[in-house]
């Protein structure tokens, strides 16, 4: 039951520097744990975490143990023995804690509960019902394709609907995923290949093979670093260098990223009825040199100034008086 939107922070100096880029709307994510928590789509603009609330909750973030057995470094040790140990501990762990939400779920659906039994209300297994009823999606961190397959057959174990995040491996598991019409986010388009033997451009073109095999999907920036979000358009400008038409890279985190999160009738397209969301630059979006001049979020006006402006106007004007810049 833990929600991330409590922990967002209005005053950061991350907010203006991502917004400045053109991400004004964000998924925001515990990170931490087996099960870290419950998702809040949040705003780049408002005076506190309330206001800044676009929605929540969006899903549950359940991070899928390591199948395989990892060796060699200094920074692990583990024995193969103690790591296929810890990665079954942990598959049980996410099966009790489906077979108990469920049941829960049955108990406060029934009518015959005694007054008792309104006292013993599980604040956790509260914030599962929408989770296993299907009124939510279950977001499954995984990457590697044994990760993939084994988060897909217990979806399908538990009866749950669940969004692949990550998906390094999401192009070996192309059949599996369509079957299950399981959709991706994409996460490290320009992360390094997974093995030796990829193709070096393997996370590159990741995106471009899942539009060719008409999965769902979207492209996100690495997670774990809330001050890399505002490299998002980078991901997708990667992925349309290698392979994913242009059109589609920039579907790929406004409309498509709206789908998949459930916000679409809101936000993710500029059409009537919706949110006035919307930024207007000089060039390209994907484009690097590309600034944005302004931004609205649900129809307001949003300031562009930022840390990093702030630095280079600063450092501009030092070396105005020291002759070096010319006007």
């Amino acid at each position: 039951n833990v929600r991330a939107n409590v922990a967002y922070n209005p005053d950061s100096e991350i907010i203006p520097t991502t917004r400045s880029n053109g991400v004004l709307i964000a998924n925001i994510v515990p990170a931490s744990g087996l099960v870290s928590g419950q998702a809040s789509i949040m705003m780049m603009d408002g005076w506190t975490w309330e206001n800044a609330t676009f929605a929540h909750p969006s899903g549950l973030h359940i991070n899928w143990p390591q199948m395989g057995i990892r060796s060699g470094g200094r920074r692990f040790s583990m024995s193969a023995e103690k790591q296929n140990e810890r990665r079954q501990k942990a598959l049980e762990k996410l099966d009790e804690i489906m077979k108990q939400s469920h049941a829960y779920a049955r108990l406060r659906q029934t009518n015959t509960r005694t007054a008792e039994d309104y006292h013993k209300e599980d604040l956790r297994l509260e914030s599962m019902i929408p989770y296993v009823q299907g009124n939510l999606p279950i977001y499954i961190h995984a990457n590697e394709v044994r990760q993939i397959e084994a988060a897909v057959h217990w979806a399908n174990r538990h009866d749950v609907k669940i969004i692949l995040v990550g998906g390094k491996d999401a192009w070996r598991t192309i059949d599996l995923l369509k079957k299950n019409k399981i959709p991706v986010i994409y996460e490290g388009v320009t992360a390094l290949p997974s093995r030796r033997y990829e193709d070096y451009d393997q996370a590159y073109k990741g995106a471009a093979l899942l539009y060719e095999a008409g999965i769902q999907f979207c492209i996100a920036s690495s997670s774990g670093d809330a001050s890399r979000v505002r490299n998002l358009p980078n991901h997708a400008a990667m992925a349309a260098a290698y392979g994913l038409p242009k059109d589609e890279a920039l579907r790929s985190i406004t409309l498509s990223a709206a789908e998949i999160l459930g916000i679409d009738p809101q936000v993710g397209s500029l059409e009537s009825g919706k949110d006035a969301t919307l930024f207007i630059a000089n060039g390209d979006p994907l484009e690097i040199r590309t600034n944005v001049l302004q931004a609205y979020i649900q129809g307001r006006k949003i300031d562009m100034g930022d840390r990093h402006k702030m630095l280079y106007h600063k450092y501009q004007e030092k070396y105005r008086q020291l002759g070096i810049l010319k006007e």
